[in-house]
């Protein structure tokens, strides 16, 4: 499985949910390739140093992630795209009418609630936290239905 997060600009939220999904899955043994874009992302940018300094905590080391800005080929090879806001997921939809049914924002995947992760970008590292814990929570529960979907 071909799972895609998705948010602004590829340096904070799902750089994060990436390197947190590949850890998670991993630990349960299942199989997924997992990557992350930006709806506006500065191809190559680097992530976040309080996005990596939160990452470390979990001892998962992304420093050398790049972002990545979305392209048709990254939405077309994904079987499931989770999206860090109902806005990326609107403007996923809106764009490419095609991936109804296969994009979700992270929260409604994992609890069936439409709700969003707070981008932390410019703010404490305390709201880098808050995000991490937030995606890391709704993380464990996508693996669970990947467990069942097995």
């Amino acid at each position: 499985m071909n799972i895609l997060f998705v948010c602004t600009g590829n340096t904070c939220r799902s750089p994060m949910a990436e390197a947190l999904m590949k850890k998670l899955a991993e630990e349960k043994g299942i199989q997924v390739n997992v990557r992350s874009a930006g709806i506006y992302a500065l191809d190559g940018q680097r992530a976040s140093e309080e996005a990596v300094h939160v990452m470390e905590e979990e001892g998962i080391d992304i420093s050398d992630h790049r972002a990545n800005l979305l392209y048709r080929n990254l939405v077309e090879e994904s079987h499931l795209i989770l999206t860090m806001s109902r806005s990326h997921k609107e403007q996923l939809l809106s764009k490419y009418g095609f991936l109804k049914g296969k994009v979700f924002t992270l929260k409604e995947y994992a609890y069936s609630v439409e709700e969003d992760i707070e981008d932390p970008f410019g703010r404490s590292i305390r709201a880098y936290q808050k995000a991490k814990r937030e995606i890391k929570d709704a993380l464990k529960e996508v693996i669970k239905r990947l467990e069942v979907d097995r």
